[in-house]
């Protein structure tokens, strides 16, 4: 299993078949969503496991530059968004081979790096001027979520960056580059010991449903279909839950 830029994958994507005995093979090029890294490896290479003639290969990113690269024919057999609204650029555009299904939802929780060190106690010091602060843009999900969360509370926001995807977000709190930022609760927990996590009133109102869909150009078709499965499989819930995204 691989984790690919887009130039790689445009020369490597390939198709894939069923071998006599029902089991995937060959290459299937999963876009994901940047927070689902950690789950999706996981489930990658679960699905290898079971199907010793594949290949999954991985595109991690923001959805919205996912979808965009899809819809300018980037080779791909999966994709799964961290919105709907991301999906539905490319179910607008017919990009899909059957009708994505959400198979988990997560919610924005505050990031600070270890020991708060500026103090950060709430979604009000993001208004704070003086607070370094780091948000995703507002065309990706974790961005649009985080702009219902201030709207919702009538604060404006004083972002010292902007990122394209919640990754790149929480590597800005890691590395000490900002005093707090948004991201989503996964991703706080991923990053234990390094940064820590602080819940605000009116998180619910940032939940964002995850949706996934083989693509109606998917080299290969079967293998998107399966590993569609697999995600939302027994298997595929249990490691969601432990990364701490909520069942659909």
């Amino acid at each position: 299993m691989r984790a690919l830029a887009l130039v790689a994958l445009l020369v490597l994507a390939g198709c894939g078949e069923r071998a006599p005995d029902g089991a995937v093979t060959g290459r299937i090029t999963v876009f994901a969503a940047a927070s689902l890294t950690g789950t999706f490896t996981r489930l990658g290479e679960d699905f290898e496991a079971a199907n010793p003639g594949v290949d999954v290969v991985f595109n991690f990113g923001g959805s919205s530059g996912l979808a965009r690269q899809i819809g300018q024919g980037a080779p791909a057999d999966v994709f799964a968004s961290a919105a709907p609204s991301t999906m539905a650029q490319v179910v607008d555009a017919g990009g899909t081979a059957a009708a994505p299904v959400t198979f988990a939802r997560n919610r924005l929780e505050i990031a600070v790096p270890r020991g708060n060190p500026a103090g950060i106690s709430g979604l009000a010091d993001f208004g704070d001027a003086d607070a370094k602060i780091a948000l995703c843009a507002e065309q990706v999900p974790c961005g649009a979520a985080a702009k219902r969360a201030f709207d919702a509370a009538g604060i404006t926001a004083r972002p010292d960056t902007l990122e394209q995807d919640v990754k790149a977000v929480l590597t800005k709190v890691r590395l000490g580059e900002v005093d707090a930022a948004l991201v989503y609760r996964t991703d706080v927990r991923s990053a234990a010991g390094e940064v820590e996590g602080i819940a605000f009133p009116g998180a619910d109102g940032t939940v964002n449903d995850y949706v996934i869909a083989p693509l109606a150009a998917a080299p290969d078709d079967a293998g998107a279909r399966a590993f569609v499965e697999h995600v939302r499989s027994d298997r595929g819930r249990a490691v969601l839950a432990e990364a701490g995204f909520d069942a659909p």
